[in-house]
């Protein structure tokens, strides 16, 4: 029988627990698209230095 400890140390291979932002670490809101892998919040702070405009 597998133990939570024995889980971890392994280390998800799908899933959201997989996917982790590049920036902040969170596993929350993570945006996969043109391969950013960076949360929502993070992507915010640096958006305009990765050249993404706001357009209105």
């Amino acid at each position: 029988m597998s133990t939570k400890k024995d889980r971890t140390r392994q280390g998800k291979k799908m899933g959201k627990g997989s996917r982790r932002c590049i920036r902040c670490g969170t596993h929350q809101a993570i945006i996969r698209s043109y391969n950013l892998y960076m949360c929502r919040r993070c992507f915010r702070e640096t958006a305009v230095k990765l050249g993404f405009r706001k357009y209105q």
